[in-house]
């Protein structure tokens, strides 16, 4: 039976990307260091192991008590992209040099290989929709990590064979998110503050737009993806199709929690304004099925956040740059 190491294993979409790998019959072992995960998300059928891959000892270990492996996913990183500013030592020790422990450890022992979430953070401001033959060019710390780390699979590939395919996720969002997280995941952060009797906080107007995708418009094709050989070596934006603005969603969240949509607007923050990306190349590829609708998509993160309740927002504590950090995070 094949093997598969899975980072971020109980994360958000690390998780549910395990279940996927699971049904189809791999083997997997997966680590997390529980920064942004909870173990509860773990499938019993896991040979789950606690540590962070920043940790080249770790990752050694694992290897050598756990591997070999036919396929790494890399899915394990700390992806508060407006947060990366202020936390740039901390966001490139963790998804730079972690990622390369990875790749290091993937190239001595010849894994089949390695698929990595990225993100479209890697683009900027570029035009949208958002197309992977265009130039890169990030403007926050969490999309230049994202994008060194591609690179360097494209360098590994050409030096030593390591075979990779590369998603560009955008906006996931789904059950096992982590409502009490402050700094990511917009969905999350207006349902927590429903719960909580607050008002959802937008930065500047709210016409900010971003197509917000379901888990299961992500993880399938994710898991699926060693089994594809025209993904081989390949780069794929992922998610869903159709943009919205960041008011809209307020609505849609407040509606399926049957709230009344209460918004308390704050200072605009430096951030990409549009950001959502064209998604022809994956259907020429995959065989992708049809988008889960907004409202349907959240109405079912809706439900499973109501049957775990609201969670005390989580502060991150090791700020290394207090200068222009929003009010809100401080």
């Amino acid at each position: 039976m094949p093997k598969a190491l899975i980072t971020g294993v109980a994360g958000f979409i690390g998780s549910h990307v395990a279940d996927h790998c699971l049904r189809s019959g791999l083997e997997v072992v997966g680590i997390d260091d529980l920064s942004g995960g909870f173990v509860e998300n773990v499938s019993e059928e896991v040979s789950f192991y606690q540590g962070d891959f920043s940790d080249q000892s770790f990752v050694k270990e694992i290897w050598r008590s756990a591997g070999p492996f036919e396929y790494v996913y890399h899915l394990g990183a700390y992806a508060a992209e407006g947060l990366s500013h202020f936390i740039r030592n901390y966001n490139y020790r963790t998804n730079v040099i972690g990622s390369v422990n990875l790749i290091n450890e993937a190239v001595i022992h010849d894994t089949e290989r390695f698929v990595f979430a990225s993100s479209i953070a890697v683009y900027g401001a570029n035009q949208t929709p958002m197309t992977e033959d265009m130039w890169p060019t990030p403007e926050d710390p969490y999309g230049i990590a994202k994008m060194a780390v591609e690179l360097d699979l494209a360098a590994a590939n050409k030096m030593f064979g390591l075979d990779y395919t590369i998603f560009r996720p955008h906006n996931v969002y789904g059950e096992r998110q982590n409502i009490a997280d402050k700094y990511r995941n917009v969905i999350g952060i207006f349902m927590n503050q429903l719960l909580s009797g607050e008002s959802m906080t937008i930065f500047g107007d709210g016409s900010q737009t971003r197509a917000f995708s379901h888990i299961d418009d992500v993880a399938p094709y994710i898991a699926d993806c060693v089994n594809n050989s025209g993904a081989e070596n390949e780069t794929f934006n992922i998610g869903a199709d159709t943009p919205y603005t960041v008011l809209e969603l307020a609505g849609e969240v407040a509606k399926a929690l049957d709230k009344r949509c209460d918004v308390k607007y704050l200072d605009a923050r430096n951030e990409v304004v549009h950001a959502f990306s064209d998604h022809a190349k994956l259907r020429n590829i995959f065989n992708v099925a049809e988008s889960i609708s907004l409202d349907a998509g959240i109405k079912r993160m809706a439900e499973w956040v109501l049957d775990r309740g609201q969670r005390s927002p989580v502060s991150f504590e090791d700020i290394e740059v207090h200068k222009n950090l929003p009010a809100s995070w401080g």
